[in-house]
């Protein structure tokens, strides 16, 4: 159960109205998901955190698909069972397979033991890859 109300269109003022329009418009919807209508309750962060993902999430140097897959496995890592709907619906729709996400999920499998193992036994970095990156 949610900790605040989810606040419809119908509901919204109009300052909360003005991001849901901006939200469908550049995302080519009719509808306002939950996320954003928990966020709602904060018009202030409503706003900011939709301006931050409409800059993070814009063509770039990553493609759209690269993005979401990134999204998607963050998301994973972190538990975030919404995030990892909502990604993972919005990777789908930018292309990717069943295959592509079994590859991804072995992926993320590997990272978090081989960080886990990594953090545990405390491994020095290596010099050569501190120069590498």
């Amino acid at each position: 159960m949610t900790m605040v109300p989810l606040i419809d269109y119908r509901d919204a003022s109009a300052e909360v109205r003005a991001v849901y329009d901006d939200i469908m418009r550049t995302r080519g919807t009719d509808w306002i998901n939950n996320f954003w209508k928990a966020l709602a309750n904060d018009p202030a962060s409503l706003r900011r955190t939709w301006e931050s993902i409409k800059q993070v999430m814009a063509p770039g140097a990553l493609d759209p698909l690269t993005k979401e897959l990134v999204y998607l496995a963050v998301s994973a890592s972190n538990g975030c069972a919404y995030c990892t709907a909502s990604h993972g619906a919005a990777a789908k729709k930018q292309g990717m397979t069943p295959q592509m996400l079994a590859e991804l999920l072995a992926v993320i499998g590997m990272a978090n033991e081989t960080n886990a193992l990594a953090n545990a036994y405390r491994v020095p970095v290596d010099e050569r890859f501190e120069k590498l990156f």
